[in-house]
């Protein structure tokens, strides 16, 4: 695809319940599903107007076995799946899925940073029909209602982490934020702005990426998220240019936020 090196280009829910997931986040973010046409798993695609954003993998008893829990992850595209696997164990960080291709859409690999945050990095095969087509999962250049609007990393160890992930996938940090007592909020730049890095809080258990999707009305998200069975963290706060944030759980247990404007 024409996306670049370093690039967020998909987002994946694993869950624990897909149907009560899908109801959730359809109601919620306005996403369209559809069954991905890999006949060995229940994996379904969501869009928004018919720009991919993401999938929706039910976990397996194997997986909640080996510890996995309701979360939400993001992929990374890489030039090189294997190079970058080996790149990342090299850095001190560990590879959860060794490399391995989906016929037909790319290869893979589940991986996690220094401090154990967990994503995935991908070398996708681009349609035969669209060599150039570009990933709009994560919108870059202007705000897209269900699209990801903001890539957040919380972590035990923020001037490592700001190495790691500048030295593997070229992302730079442009200015800063005081938080008080919360510490600094470092702002990331790939060519345009595409989230921020800042220290974990005590009480979060593990470091972890957040996922920011943007909504048209803050206000109503809030009365959806409650009303279909999740809970609000952090109620909507403002954020420079007037928006307004806020940080949520969906009923299977999956944090995620929001960014949309007040009505």
């Amino acid at each position: 695809m024409a996306n670049k090196h370093g690039d967020f280009i998909w987002y994946e829910l694993l869950t624990s319940d897909a149907d009560a997931a899908q109801d959730f986040y359809g109601a919620l973010l306005g996403w369209d599903f559809a069954g991905s046409g890999q006949a060995d798993m229940d994996y379904r695609e969501f869009s928004m107007k018919g720009e991919g954003i993401g999938g929706l993998l039910p976990l397996t008893p194997e997986m909640t076995a080996n510890g996995a829990q309701p979360c939400w992850l993001g992929y990374v595209t890489v030039e090189d799946v294997d190079r970058m696997a080996e790149a990342i164990s090299s850095a001190g960080g560990s590879v959860h899925v060794q490399p391995q291709d989906i016929p037909g859409v790319g290869r893979f690999a589940m991986v996690a940073d220094q401090q154990g945050a967990i994503f995935y990095v991908m070398t996708p095969n681009p349609p035969a029909d669209k060599p150039n087509a570009t990933s709009l999962a994560f919108a870059a250049t202007e705000p897209m209602i269900g699209h990801c609007a903001w890539n957040e990393l919380a972590t035990s160890d923020t001037a490592a982490a700001l190495n790691f992930y500048h030295d593997l996938f070229g992302w730079e940090k442009e200015g800063e934020m005081d938080m008080g007592p919360m510490g600094t909020y470092n702002f990331l730049r790939h060519d345009f702005m595409i989230g921020a890095m800042m220290d974990k809080p005590d009480e979060m258990p593990v470091s972890a990426w957040t996922y920011y999707f943007r909504v048209a009305d803050i206000d109503q998200a809030v009365k959806t998220i409650t009303a279909k069975g999740g809970q609000i963290r952090l109620e909507p706060t403002e954020i420079p240019g007037g928006e307004f944030q806020l940080n949520a759980v969906d009923p299977q247990g999956a944090a995620f936020a929001l960014i949309g404007a007040r009505k």
